[in-house]
């Protein structure tokens, strides 16, 4: 059984104009987008800036409402959910930031950051079940317990990504939405987070929806990994098959465009172009329906590949 699936999931967002504000087109972030996570899997999900990855991590785990799709969550749809049910709710669904500096509250030390959802859902019956259990957490992404008074000042990118984790790790989810955690942080460092994310995985059964345009640490941490562009899924693949063997267009542009070691220039590419548009520009263009880009419905062309293909 499936822990998460998202079935024709679709956010669009209005683009006004005029004295009156009156609403002309939509900007079609996530259009008709369906996926599915098991427990303790990771599905990677990549594309260029624009297409709309980050909106549908977003509307997964209801920090966006979807105009209409289901998202289904141990088999419960959460997109019917309000108000205290869906905050009950929130225990099984964690999100990470892409940017340590901004995800945190200045203000709050490091215990009160972690504390607060500790607090919120009620986990620790005193004081010092409390501490305990920030200590531990703190442990847990590598962190030293003692540090726990201090401020996200004190702390260098990596760490305040660290406490971004235990944060998230807090309330003991089963699915994590990871919003490019690594895009922010030297590279020396992306890979220890990378590794801590993978080990916290298999710890505690973790299933994580991992939105990345760095493709090397997509395919490292993926099991499974679905390309989108424009709004619209067009490939699914085992990540390693989708490296090794794309079949869209799009997404053997996305590969050709991932810098290699050559310095002798002895190596054969093959580049690829795409005539692409935002999705900005497609709503705001008075023939929206003529300049989008014709995309299929995905349709499994090998076992377990995925792709946008016509028939």
């Amino acid at each position: 059984m499936n822990l998460l699936e998202v079935r024709n999931l679709k956010v669009y967002f209005p683009v006004k104009h005029g004295l009156f504000s009156r609403v002309r087109h939509f900007v079609k972030a996530v259009d008709d987008v369906s996926l599915t996570i098991a427990p303790g899997e990771t599905l990677g999900l990549v594309g260029e800036s624009g297409c709309g990855k980050t909106t549908l991590g977003r509307a997964v785990i209801r920090l966006i409402d979807p105009d209409s799709g289901s998202v289904t969550l141990d088999g419960e749809d959460i997109t019917r959910l309000r108000g205290n049910e869906l905050r009950q709710r929130r225990r099984k669904f964690q999100m990470i930031f892409q940017d340590p500096y901004g995800s945190l509250n200045p203000r709050m030390t490091v215990s009160q950051i972690i504390g607060e959802a500790i607090d919120i859902h009620q986990l620790a019956d005193s004081s010092s079940a409390r501490r305990a259990r920030i200590g531990d957490l703190l442990r847990a992404v590598g962190l030293d317990p003692s540090h726990a008074d201090r401020y996200p000042h004190e702390f260098s990118g990596g760490q305040r990504q660290r406490i971004g984790i235990a944060r998230a790790l807090a309330v003991e989810p089963r699915l994590m939405v990871c919003d490019e955690p690594v895009s922010a942080l030297d590279v020396s460092v992306q890979a220890q987070i990378v590794n801590l994310l993978m080990d916290l995985q298999q710890q505690r059964g973790l299933a994580y929806l991992f939105i990345a345009h760095d493709l090397a640490v997509v395919e490292h941490i993926s099991h499974r990994v679905m390309v989108m562009y424009l709004g619209r899924a067009v490939e699914l693949a085992p990540a390693r098959k989708l490296v090794s063997s794309p079949k869209h267009p799009y997404t053997q542009a996305l590969l050709s465009a991932v810098p290699e070691v050559d310095p002798d220039g002895k190596r054969k590419r093959i580049q690829f172009t795409l005539n692409t548009s935002s999705p900005i520009a497609l709503a705001e263009s008075a023939l929206d329906s003529e300049h989008r880009p014709e995309i299929p419905p995905l349709r499994e062309v090998e076992p377990g590949h995925w792709v946008a293909t016509p028939l």
